[in-house]
């Protein structure tokens, strides 16, 4: 399998990125090694993360991998389509799910 990301997903990395990078660039290059390194366990074995909460009410099957610890957690919301790992979106655990409403919004 291959991951690609959507746009909403690339805004929410940078997004992270940059407030890590506030704190610590250290921290923030090894926050996104750590999640790419994450990303790219998808390809192997997608099937293994649950259903997100937002799978209940979007068309698609989304699935979430927790990446983090803490207050460092953040969730990766993905589908899978064929042999491709389509990354959705990067959001902090403490964000509210999301609606389909917002998916369109976004």
């Amino acid at each position: 399998m291959k991951s690609s990301y959507n746009q909403q997903a690339q805004q929410g990395i940078k997004k992270a990125y940059l407030w890590f990078s506030k704190d610590s660039p250290r921290k923030a290059r090894l926050w996104l090694e750590g999640l790419y390194k994450a990303i790219l366990s998808l390809e192997q074995m997608p099937y293994r993360c649950s259903l997100a909460f937002e799978n209940n009410f979007l068309e698609e099957e989304i699935r979430q991998l927790i990446y983090g610890k803490g207050r460092s957690a953040y969730r990766i919301l993905f589908t899978i389509t064929g042999d491709i790992v389509q990354i959705l979106f990067v959001r902090h655990v403490a964000q509210k799910p999301l609606s389909s409403q917002e998916d369109e919004e976004e």
